[in-house]
């Protein structure tokens, strides 16, 4: 991946910063988008963390919800690094309720930052990379958009709709180059899974056939063989990684 340069969207989360590493590990220039509640002080300390452990790492702001914000965001990219082979859409949210007492603002949330960020960021770097005829474009979907999960309607509804975008966008984009897969994780070893109560956790692991959590890296290393030129024969495919949890 030398030579590339890498947009990992969420890039500071538990799977988000794993890719990252993983993506410098193989050589690419890697740019990690945050938004964290305009927090800039705490992506910068991120930054430097990354930085100690010898991951070189730019970070930029966005707001993955708003289409000019996004805009921003590709343009200063571009104009740095002189472009983006390779899209990670990762960043997420959650709003957990049962539907019955879900909010419009709940509802709203997690379509707008975990589907129509779909459309925002990538609007924004699809013409460059079919001017380039390349580009490797990964959507991190989840197990739940395949299965669904009580208490996250909206959730489930984001991230199967993330399915549709990428089958039909590969279709589109085939010839020029340009492949778009989903990853679909199941339950990862985060420190949102991890900050779970002791004995929900544990029932979760039950129904893992594997007998144990995923863990960021081998999302990771998912996501960086997908991103390979060498992986252009794979296209509107989508990977699961969960532990034989749910197969289809």
């Amino acid at each position: 991946m030398k030579n590339k340069t890498a947009l990992v969207t969420g890039g500071m989360g538990g799977i988000g910063t794993a890719i990252c590493q993983h993506l410098c590990k193989q050589g690419a220039t890697v740019v990690a988008s945050y938004n964290r509640g305009g927090d800039h002080e705490a992506a910068k300390a991120w930054q430097a963390e990354q930085l100690q452990q010898g991951f070189n790492i730019a970070i930029r702001y966005v707001d993955v919800a708003d289409f000019k914000s996004c805009e921003n965001l590709i343009n200063a990219i571009n104009t740095e690094f002189n472009g983006i082979d390779i899209l990670i859409n990762n960043a997420g949210i959650t709003r957990d309720a049962q539907f019955s007492k879900m909010t419009p603002e709940e509802w709203q949330a997690v379509i707008s930052i975990n589907l129509d960020s779909m459309f925002n960021v990538t609007r924004h770097v699809i013409n460059a990379m079919l001017e380039r005829k390349y580009g490797r474009i990964i959507n991190i979907s989840s197990i739940n958009g395949q299965k669904g999960q009580f208490g996250q309607t909206n959730y489930s509804a984001a991230k199967a709709g993330i399915h549709g975008f990428t089958k039909a966008l590969a279709q589109e984009v085939a010839r020029k180059g340009i492949t778009v897969n989903t990853i679909s994780p199941g339950y990862i070893e985060t420190a949102m899974v991890m900050s779970v109560a002791d004995n929900i956790r544990e029932k979760i692991v039950a129904q893992i056939p594997v007998g144990r959590l995923g863990k960021p890296e081998e999302v990771a290393r998912a996501v960086a063989f997908l991103a390979a030129e060498e992986s252009g024969f794979i296209t509107g495919s989508n990977l699961t990684i969960n532990g034989g949890q749910y197969l289809i």
